[in-house]
């Protein structure tokens, strides 16, 4: 097994742990992330909605999480994975069930450079959102306020901490 898959799977058994300090060990510094809700630039944007993720899903419904993660391929510059998340969404407190294929970049050290996770969105603003994301997941504007939301939270929390950390 190469060493970077390796590090993928480390990187999954971390997150299914819910433990985003595990997963931090894994990016590179420069790390950029891509996914649906996220366009992040950075260990501490990246790291942060990791952790905030993670944050939420330990307070509000860990009992309903779940990650099953397989087909994890990696060489020395790039890797892939399928991943399965089952959590209850905190806004509205559906269940969802994300199947997610990530896409992965290593540098020389082995770190995740880049991390795109693609996923069926309508499909998972149907389940997460209900009604309104069945009607609206199909929209370009929709997509972008869920966008628009994800980063106010994130800033919101990383803001938070931040306060926490000079407090």
């Amino acid at each position: 097994m190469h060493p970077n898959q390796t590090t993928l799977n480390n990187f999954y058994a971390a997150f299914s742990r819910l433990d985003a300090e595990g997963m931090a060990a894994c990016y590179a510094d420069d790390v950029q992330f891509e996914d649906e809700a996220f366009s992040l630039r950075g260990k501490a944007e990246v790291v942060g909605m990791w952790r905030m993720l993670c944050a939420a899903t330990e307070a509000g419904n860990r009992a309903d999480w779940r990650l099953d993660w397989g087909d994890v391929e990696a060489d020395a510059t790039t890797g892939q994975a399928r991943w399965e998340a089952h959590y209850r969404f905190a806004a509205t407190r559906r269940m969802v069930h994300n199947r997610v294929l990530a896409r992965f970049h290593f540098d020389a050290e082995g770190r995740i450079v880049t991390h795109q996770d693609r996923f069926n969105f309508w499909r998972w603003s149907w389940m997460a959102l209900g009604v309104p994301g069945g009607v609206l997941g199909w929209s370009p504007m929709f997509r972008k306020q869920v966008r628009k939301q994800a980063r106010a939270n994130l800033d919101r929390f990383l803001a938070s901490k931040a306060a926490a950390e000079t407090a």
